[in-house]
């Protein structure tokens, strides 16, 4: 989904396999969730671009509490057609969008009246001060941005079809978000956060690599719930073998889990996505709540002791460039007021 700011519109761009006690996959109760509507943000407001390289940013809209949930990874611009259903070529015109899974779901936690932060790289450039001003007015903490002046900031052009879905060419070569060091984390902000979310295109290469695997270690270590969407993009990988091995590469750390369909495919190399046979071999014991995507059907949910399914809501589609990151906002902001719900059926 899309959410419209004043100047520009943010999209919402969602192991060893092992048994699981059977009784996790047959209670058939339901999960409420609710997910972030349209809201209008203020005008983009200036940003001084000095003393901004390898160090936290300061901004006067900071939250002064440590925020509930910190996403980590990249934020980019995603040029997205002005009319659906045409080639990149065809396209006549291409409107800049704010992108990034994680961002989207550190924004749209925000719109839900959460609190939340950002964790990653932009280039020193128009487009990442950019960035860090639409953070800043969505109310999301982003002292945890680092500028760097020797990379662009993401780019990444999107297609739409007619029926609202949509493929990416990404222009990274490196980007920014992609050299972001470990010595360039607040640890003490992830530390600070109950929950602690990230996808897996921070694992594609180093740096970043290392900086996410540390910042998700340190999260562990102060008894932060770890929160996972692997948010598949084959383009970006060296291979789909690659792809694969490093998305489990991860996998046993996380307490949420979130996957399409697709992803399950992908993963199981075809094996049947809506088997729940197949999900409970994703299912690791440590692991305390799977959601299964399946777009306008809805979704399901697994945990050790229930699961089930909610229902999806038929709506006119336009575009679902980040519906599965405004679902993961929805999940996380509840889940931040209230941890316990992992327990409840």
């Amino acid at each position: 989904m899309a959410l419209q700011a004043t100047t520009t519109t943010f999209c919402f761009s969602p192991p060893s396999f092992r048994s699981t006690p059977p009784h996790a996959f047959t209670s058939k109760r339901r999960l409420s969730i609710k997910s972030s509507s349209g809201l209008s943000s203020s005008p983009l407001l200036s940003l001084s671009q000095s003393n901004l390289k390898g160090r936290a940013f300061t901004s006067d809209g900071s939250t002064t509490e440590s925020p509930s949930v910190v996403c980590f990874g990249e934020m980019l611009i995603d040029f997205v057609p002005t009319t659906s259903g045409l080639s990149l070529a065809q396209a006549p015109a291409f409107k800049k969008a704010p992108g990034g899974a994680p961002a989207n779901v550190a924004v749209g936690i925000a719109r839900l009246g959460g609190s939340s932060a950002f964790i990653g790289k932009v280039g020193e450039d128009e487009f990442g001060y950019m960035l860090a001003n639409i953070l800043k007015d969505n109310n999301v903490n982003n002292e945890g941005m680092r500028f760097d002046p020797g990379a662009r900031t993401a780019l990444a052009f999107v297609t739409l079809t007619n029926e609202g879905e949509r493929e990416f060419m990404f222009y990274r070569n490196p980007s920014a978000d992609m050299l972001l060091e470990e010595s360039e984390l607040d640890l003490d902000l992830i530390k600070k956060a109950k929950i602690f979310h990230y996808g897996s295109i921070s694992l594609i290469t180093e740096p970043c690599k290392s900086a996410h695997i540390a910042a998700a270690k340190a999260a562990k270590e102060a008894g932060v719930i770890l929160s996972y969407d692997p948010n598949l993009r084959l383009p970006l990988w060296p291979s789909a073998d690659n792809a694969r091995d490093e998305i489990l590469s991860v996998w046993d750390t996380a307490d949420i889990i979130k996957i399409s369909e697709e992803e399950i495919e992908f993963l199981t190399k075809g094996e049947d996505p809506y088997d729940d046979s197949v999900v409970s071999k994703l299912f690791h014991p440590k692991l305390k709540l799977l959601l299964v995507t399946e777009g306008p059907e809805g979704c399901r949910y697994y945990t050790k002791d229930f699961s089930g399914r909610v229902h999806g809501l038929k709506v006119e589609v336009v575009d679902t460039t980040g519906a599965g990151d405004a679902f993961v906002a929805g999940i996380l902001s509840q889940l931040a007021c209230d941890l316990s719900l992992l327990q409840k059926d």
